[in-house]
């Protein structure tokens, strides 16, 4: 039977530690849907359009296993269902996440007892990146300097024609 792990989120922006949890889940699965998600009640630095082409370029250097979908309405576990996956993919950076992470998880079972949510701990350096955390830095003089560190080039580089200094 097939392997199918979900890796959801809003990815505003992507992140490396997003990239990371892709590769990780890439090897882990052997197909891994990234799950573009639309949160109605976040208010995003980007467009559904452009997160979806950051994502798709940044999903270009990855292994043939992982492809993008994306989930405007509806459950997530609906979504795992109807593509036959049965994980649900989530990293955990700090207690905070865990703690969120692992009310999902108890939610997600009591709607979906077959799919399972796998829990992975980013490598140290990447435990503080946050999408919230890059969006703050936005505006503040210099802060390319330091978005450059938490983002592939790929993402910098759109974020410097849409923020021009």
């Amino acid at each position: 039977m097939k392997r199918i792990g979900i890796y959801a989120g809003s990815f505003d922006p992507p992140t490396h530690g997003h990239q990371w949890m892709i590769r990780r889940g890439a090897e882990l699965f052997d197909e891994l849907v990234v799950v573009l998600a639309v949160n109605p009640d976040k208010r995003g630095l980007f467009s559904q359009e452009q997160r979806q082409r950051l994502m798709m370029t940044l999903l270009e250097d990855m292994p043939d296993n992982v492809r993008l979908a994306t989930v405007e309405k509806g459950f997530l576990v609906d979504f795992a269902r109807k593509v036959g996956a049965g994980f649900l993919l989530r990293g955990i950076r700090n207690t905070t996440d865990f703690e969120y992470e692992k009310s999902m998880a108890r939610m997600n079972t009591r709607m979906e007892s077959d799919i399972r949510s796998v829990f992975l701990m980013p490598p140290s350096e990447l435990e503080e990146i946050s999408s919230s955390m890059v969006k703050g830095f936005i505006g503040v003089p210099g802060w390319e300097r330091w978005v450059k560190c938490c983002v592939p080039p790929c993402v910098f580089e759109f974020m410097k024609e849409q923020f021009p200094s």
